[in-house]
């Protein structure tokens, strides 16, 4: 009998210190979404890996992105993709071609305006580790997907304790495949140009681009 009162307390114990982890975990992702809905736009520029051990990749690239509401300008990978409210441009000079197509909506579809939200659903969060970084304190925040189709096992967050600004992000797929985006920069209300989320056609109609329009 005793044994047995043991173990409940135990199981207890553990789901009751799980509630408190995954209470800590959401609380400061609540302190993050909170801060970045306060600024009027958002400058973040950062190193993308994606490293497989299985299929021998491994990757480094850098990029930088402009928020501004659910308005955005990514520059990766030697193409620029632009969303100003109403349809996404995605430009590749390199093919000297420019698509044009509405954004996409799909439930496990992350765009550049999502980068800094996403974990306000479709997540369980745990309390992980803290690392201290050049000085900086960053806690980390492992979040699991609720669907459990998702081709994703899991994905830390780290935060940094004092400013709740996104520091690092690691994805590990079901594939094996591990994504990290490493934030070098992070600059908030800027002085944008007006035209910064504006398209201009004919502009790359006289430079010779091929537009698609899906």
């Amino acid at each position: 009998m005793k044994y047995s009162i043991l173990i409940v307390a135990l199981v207890f114990t553990a789901i009751f210190a799980q509630a408190q982890s995954s209470d800590k975990a959401e609380a400061l992702l609540d302190e993050v979404y909170s801060k970045v809905k306060s600024y009027d736009n958002i400058e973040v520029s950062f190193k993308f890996a994606l490293h497989n051990t299985e299929a021998d990749v491994d990757q480094e690239t850098r990029g930088d992105v402009t928020l501004e509401g659910e308005k955005y300008l990514f520059n990766y990978l030697g193409s620029q993709q632009l969303y100003d409210g109403a349809k996404v441009y995605t430009i590749v000079p390199e093919n000297e071609e420019v698509t044009i197509e509405d954004k996409s909506e799909g439930e496990n579809t992350i765009t550049p305006s999502d980068m800094l939200t996403f974990y306000k659903k479709g997540h369980n969060y745990e309390w992980d580790i803290l690392q201290d970084v050049q000085g900086r304190k960053i806690q980390f925040v492992k979040l699991i997907p609720i669907d459990t189709n998702s081709e994703i096992t899991s994905i830390l967050l780290g935060i940094d304790v004092e400013t709740k600004h996104i520091y690092k992000l690691i994805e590990t797929g079901k594939n094996g495949t591990i994504t990290t985006i490493t934030v070098n920069s992070f600059k908030t209300d800027q002085q944008l140009s007006k035209t910064l989320f504006t398209f201009d056609e004919n502009k790359y109609k006289e430079e010779g681009y091929y537009i698609i329009r899906n």
